[in-house]
């Protein structure tokens, strides 16, 4: 049997008494004799704590001087009951005396050491106390602190409790206006339905009249150039004849001189018709850029009458405001197409540069718009709408 079995017999052999209900002082005698005579430990303290696992420090050392003296008065006892001389009792005496005093200078320094030890394990113990009064205090003021947020946390839920109760108000009370707005808006968009088949016929009406306006500018177009044809062959008629016989005249003036004053005042009367026949041709030519001029202006109202006629005002007034506000996409313009560029109006600055006045022009097929002075430009678009919407999201940005 090893020394840890042996202890681990002794400690339970001390529990059983223990529970048997023997006393401290002999616990710790028990362990002293079974450490000195079966396992040859002198006894100390710690060896004696770890077995009885009871008694203080001021305790066990009492016991083991007990125990010790109760080893002299047997031993004491025994020399002194048999026939000894006298010389061997007294050498005996002697011999026991240096053995007792060998074995309390021993047991004072084991006492000076367990005190040493038992001094460091109550400094230890105080330094845990310390530390544990300072985690005390910290637990103490964490405790309040977590108190208080808790408190704090409560007054805040019972805040967000009552603007949750609120807000559920609000939802109700915005529920029932949706419901009303868009009874509203139903009744509106009926009115709106109604008010476009009206304009749908209307338009019908004026897409007819407008027709049969083309077919008349048509006709007075054709007119009007033949007879600016005939009056320009007419003109050619007549100035051809005057050059001849202005050539002619000239040609006798030369052979001729005696009819210098004749051929004169004819080649002035000529130079006067041609003055004449000229002015009549600058007229005419005037009179063909005006009508030009008009038959222009018929066909950009008749295309803006047109484009009108297929998209009610208060319609386009709406798409327009959401183009320059920036709630249409690509997809939004190619599906509008130009039905609504008739009513799409030209900014009159330039979003970036605020002096320019920028320029709309048509680029292969499509719309362009461009700013003359910083070259803001749009990028070439299918619409009017599209090419205006694009230039004036610079404005939105900016603000």
């Amino acid at each position: 049997m090893t020394l840890d079995d042996e202890r681990r017999a002794i400690r339970a052999e001390l529990e059983s008494l223990k529970t048997g209900g023997m006393h401290r002082r002999e616990l710790s005698l028990y362990a002293c004799k079974r450490l000195f005579f079966d396992l040859g430990i002198r006894p100390s303290m710690a060896a004696v704590r770890e077995l009885t696992q009871t008694g203080s420090a001021s305790d066990i050392p009492k016991d083991i001087d007990h125990f010790w003296e109760r080893i002299r008065d047997t031993a004491k006892g025994r020399i002194g009951s048999g026939a000894i001389p006298p010389a061997v009792e007294e050498k005996a005496g002697e011999l026991i005396s240096e053995l007792f005093q060998y074995a309390l200078v021993k047991a004072r320094e084991s006492l000076e050491d367990e005190k040493r030890e038992a001094q460091a394990a109550v400094e230890d113990s105080e330094s845990r106390l310390r530390e544990a009064e300072i985690l005390r205090y910290a637990s103490a003021e964490t405790l309040q602190r977590s108190d208080a947020r808790a408190d704090a946390a409560w007054a805040r839920v019972r805040e967000l409790e009552a603007e949750l109760a609120g807000s559920n108000a609000r939802h109700a009370s915005s529920h029932v206006t949706l419901e009303a707005t868009a009874k509203r808006l139903e009744a509106e968009n009926a009115k709106v339905a109604g008010r476009l088949e009206t304009e749908v016929e209307a338009n019908a009406g004026l897409r007819e009249r407008i027709d049969v306006l083309h077919a008349e500018m048509r006709q007075n177009a054709e007119r009007y150039a033949v007879q600016i044809k005939d009056a320009m062959a007419e003109a050619e008629r007549r100035v051809k004849p005057m050059l001849v016989e202005l050539d002619s005249l000239r040609s006798m003036a030369t052979t001729y001189q005696t009819g210098i004053r004749d051929a004169g005042r004819k080649e002035f009367d000529f130079i006067q018709q041609l003055s004449a026949a000229k002015s009549r041709s600058d007229r005419l030519e005037a009179q063909v850029h005006e009508q030009s001029n008009e038959i222009d202006a018929l066909s950009l109202e008749i295309s803006a009458l047109r484009e009108r006629s297929a998209v009610p005002p208060e319609l386009a007034a709406v798409i327009w405001a959401l183009a320059k506000a920036g709630r249409l996409n690509n997809s939004d313009f190619d599906t509008l197409g130009t039905l609504v560029d008739a009513y799409v109006t030209l900014p009159g600055h330039c979003p970036k540069c605020v002096d320019g006045e920028p320029e709309l022009a048509q680029v292969d097929g499509g719309f362009e718009m461009l700013c003359p002075e910083c070259d803001h430009c749009s990028g070439v678009a299918r619409s009017r709408l599209k090419a205006v919407a694009r230039f004036m999201e610079a404005e939105g940005g900016r603000q």
